[in-house]
């Protein structure tokens, strides 16, 4: 049995989310062992593959996709962010952004249903916001 599209997103969010206190140290080899850990199903090698391949290339443009957020973030700065919630936003700004295969509701609809089931019981809201005005960024981009 194939993983789904929302379980390889939901493993990618916790990896990302893990990542992150892992700054400086080589991510492939905490990828690795968070994989070996905490993966409570089998994977097929490609399902590995591309769940880490989507954690390097999100965290690879980690400074990037926090300068939109940022820019959009009335009162907020990701520094302040819940974790949780930013690395669904991040996740969710990459597929936007980067990934023609994720239709833009379905990167937001996701971000938000993840929101409800790993953030506080504002995250859904908050993370919607967020990415509503991040496409309404875009937008602007790219009419100009």
């Amino acid at each position: 049995m194939s993983i789904s599209r929302h379980e390889l997103r939901e493993q990618t969010f916790k990896m990302l989310f893990g990542v992150e206190f892992h700054d400086g140290e080589d991510k492939r080899e905490v990828l690795d062992n968070y994989m070996d850990i905490t993966i409570d199903r089998e994977l097929k090698p490609k399902e590995r593959q591309e769940i880490i391949d989507r954690v390097l290339a999100v965290d690879s443009k980690r400074e990037e996709l926090d300068s939109l957020i940022n820019k959009v973030a009335k009162g907020w700065r990701t520094s302040r962010m819940g974790r949780a919630e930013l690395n669904l936003i991040r996740l969710a700004l990459y597929e936007m952004r980067y990934d023609d295969t994720v239709p833009l509701k379905v990167a937001i609809n996701e971000a938000v249903e993840l929101g409800k089931e790993y953030g506080d019981d504002d995250a859904p809201s908050f993370i919607n916001g967020i990415l509503a005005r991040l496409t309404e960024v875009d937008k602007e981009e790219f009419s100009e």
